[in-house]
């Protein structure tokens, strides 16, 4: 049987770090894999990509969390930058499967990094869920890579379609930034629907996944539709700031960069978290505006 220990790949990242809170705070060993050289007991030293994995590392434990890979919330996405997207998120997760593998039938739970930019960006407000098609965008491409490197394990996957955290470190960071500089307001038409989850939300639902056992693909997004102007006007409203003025494409451009303005203005996907809610769990902040209030 697998005892109480997690191991967390990417434990440094926003979700990771509140993942390994909660799993410890339940009782929870949490070994950490990490680049450096290991300065505490629960790291382990690996080299993705240029150093198999020892499989006795995963071996016992209750699942593997890989959350790898470099922000998607840099801009500009250069050409060297979306290869960095790309490889920092393939390497570690082949790392991973093939340490998996060896491990066969006694292989932990692999829950796999994945985000609902796997689906097609621009659907106009189509709703899909977890059976719903892959777009052919850049994210979408990439997603569909890094689902493949995931299941190639062999073993029992999750692969977390996990939409924008409403965070400060989140997808908030840049709408932070926009309206502190008074420029709230509707970006682009404002209509487009907006994927979403709160990072409690997030966490809780990993959680549920791990103790449930649940395999394929799961959305991470918060149960209720919400538009762009739902969550800038829940924004603006916590910050205590107007949200009347259109915000300017040149504008947005200037601060953000051409890549955000098409992230932002592009996405209008409504991704339903089916799987779930099927399975009994429960949202503690089912409205985005519970999400910005949480987080603000």
């Amino acid at each position: 049987m697998p005892d109480r220990r997690v191991v967390v790949s990417g434990a440094s990242g926003l979700i990771g770090r509140a993942l390994v809170d909660s799993l410890r705070a339940d009782g929870y060993t949490v070994t950490r894999l990490v680049r450096h050289e290991a300065q505490a007991p629960d790291e382990v030293t690996w080299a993705p990509g240029d150093s198999p994995l020892d499989p006795q590392v995963l071996a016992g434990a209750a699942a593997v969390v890989n959350f790898n890979g470099a922000t998607i919330g840099r801009f500009p996405w250069t050409p060297s930058y979306k290869k960095t997207l790309v490889w920092s998120r393939i390497h570690p997760t082949q790392t991973l499967a093939r340490a998996l593998r060896e491990l066969g039938d006694e292989a932990p739970l692999f829950v796999s990094s994945s985000a609902t930019g796997y689906y097609p960006p621009d659907a106009h407000g189509r709703t899909f869920d977890e059976s719903g098609p892959r777009g052919d965008a850049f994210l979408s491409d990439l997603c569909g890579e890094w689902e493949s490197a995931a299941t190639a394990s062999g073993v029992r996957t999750a692969l977390l379609r996990t939409a924008p955290v409403v965070h400060r470190d989140g997808v908030l960071k840049p709408l932070l930034l926009l309206t502190k500089l008074g420029l709230s307001g509707p970006l682009g038409r404002g209509t487009q629907v907006w994927p979403w989850i709160s990072l409690e939300d997030e966490v809780r639902a990993i959680r549920h996944i791990i103790d449930r056992g649940i395999t394929g693909p799961v959305n991470l997004t918060g149960p209720e539709r919400a538009t762009a102007n739902d969550l800038g006007f829940a924004l603006a409203r916590r910050l205590n700031r107007p949200y009347v003025l259109r915000a300017p494409l040149w504008a947005v451009r200037l601060v953000l960069g051409k890549d955000a303005v098409e992230a932002l203005l592009a996405n209008d996907t409504h991704v339903v978290p089916a799987v779930l809610l099927e399975s009994g769990f429960t949202f503690r902040h089912p409205t985005v505006e519970d999400a910005v209030a949480a987080a603000v």
